[in-house]
């Protein structure tokens, strides 16, 4: 009798031991074997990523043609079997379908916890032909030359490109969430420049509102990506309403809410130069100092900075976090950049630049 009391203690410990083992290994199980397959594809992709040494051999193309051609032993020989007159604007058009194809692929391998993410994510490509549409109609410029064949919504992109009016254009957004803010455009309640704001402020509230959602590593990473993009965009907006001279009160409704660093000192500063001055203090002083000097011609020295810091950041945060949706955010960062250096090639061909003197600027489309 006297056993029966160390018996039911010793049931009860085991029970409880078992039970948390349980827990923790369901708990390890759920948070990191969905991102086993999809990850170990992912980094065999990444092996697939164009070197500098084939950066430089496709400088060597001299023509549309042997650019494509170059091309063939690569995942983007499927992108270009539309290609025939080998234009310039085809070729784009392949490079744009390969980094869409890209997006897609993540969402269907992907658990199904992270892939609305990545749609959402996709999104960032809508709010750009949205708001490219819209200020070409405005201006009288054939729209259709500004729409990039990637998004969620492409149809209505191309429709909205193809309307003879900005009231066809309401209809084809009607029931979009971007509906509300092209009717306070038609009403003049916003230029086109708020307007364009707008869109990305309702874009990157729904990013941050979803990565914030998110449980342990998945709201690390997400929440420290969408708060850099955020930054990023801040920081150019910054800059540029400088150097065309606003005022801080013509600045502040333009920025997006949500990124880390506090940008109100540089709203208050007289010009390009003594922003630049301001944003030394922050965490992305490094990555000026190292363009400083070409940034004050060209902004999108440091537009491109900031994106490598970003993919630098996400590469940081996947060999920490090596089963985690970082592996995936680092590999579209990469992946955009492979095809932004090869538009860039494609482009410079077409303009009859000499082999050595792309090879010079493919580091600064790095």
């Amino acid at each position: 009798m006297e056993m029966e009391p160390v018996t039911g203690i010793l049931n009860t410990t085991l029970a409880v031991v078992f039970t948390y083992v349980a827990y923790k290994t369901g708990s390890y199980i759920y948070k990191y074997t969905p991102y086993s397959y999809p990850n170990a594809r992912i980094r065999a992709m990444e092996a697939k990523l164009l070197s500098e040494q084939r950066f430089n051999e496709l400088a060597e193309s001299r023509s549309l043609q042997n650019f494509v051609v170059n091309l063939e032993d690569t995942e983007y020989r499927d992108y270009f079997g539309d290609v025939s007159s080998y234009t310039l604007e085809e070729v784009e058009k392949a490079l744009e379908r390969a980094l869409a194809g890209t997006y897609t692929l993540m969402m269907k391998i992907l658990p199904k916890r992270s892939r609305e993410f990545f749609r959402l994510l996709l999104g960032e490509w809508d709010v750009r032909n949205i708001a490219s549409v819209v200020k070409a109609k405005l201006t009288d410029e054939p729209a259709e030359d500004y729409v990039v064949e990637i998004g969620t919504m492409l149809p209505k992109v191309k429709a909205m490109a193809e309307a003879k009016s900005l009231e066809e254009i309401l209809v084809v957004l009607e029931g979009t969430p971007y509906e509300e803010p092209f009717q306070k455009l038609l009403l003049g309640e916003l230029d086109a420049m708020k307007f364009e704001t707008e869109l990305y402020r309702m874009h990157y509230s729904k990013l941050l509102e979803y990565a914030l959602s998110r449980k342990g590593d998945e709201r690390i990473i997400l929440g420290e990506f969408v708060r850099l993009k955020i930054d990023k965009l801040n920081i150019l907006t910054v800059l540029r309403a400088k150097r065309a001279g606003l005022s801080a009160e013509e600045i502040r409704p333009m920025l997006i809410p949500g990124g880390t660093v506090n940008l109100e000192p540089l709203l208050h500063v007289e010009d390009l130069g003594m922003a630049l001055a301001e944003l030394d203090s922050t965490k992305y002083g490094a990555v000026i100092r190292d363009v400083r000097e070409r940034v004050e011609g060209d902004l999108s020295v440091l537009e491109r900075a900031i994106e490598s810091y970003i993919s630098e950041r996400m590469s940081e945060l996947d060999r920490f976090y090596p089963l985690s949706v970082a592996t995936p955010l680092s590999y579209i960062l990469k992946k955009e950049a492979e095809i932004r250096r090869l538009r860039a090639i494609a482009k410079l061909i077409d303009d009859g630049v000499k082999p050595e003197r792309i090879k010079e600027l493919l580091g600064e489309v790095a």
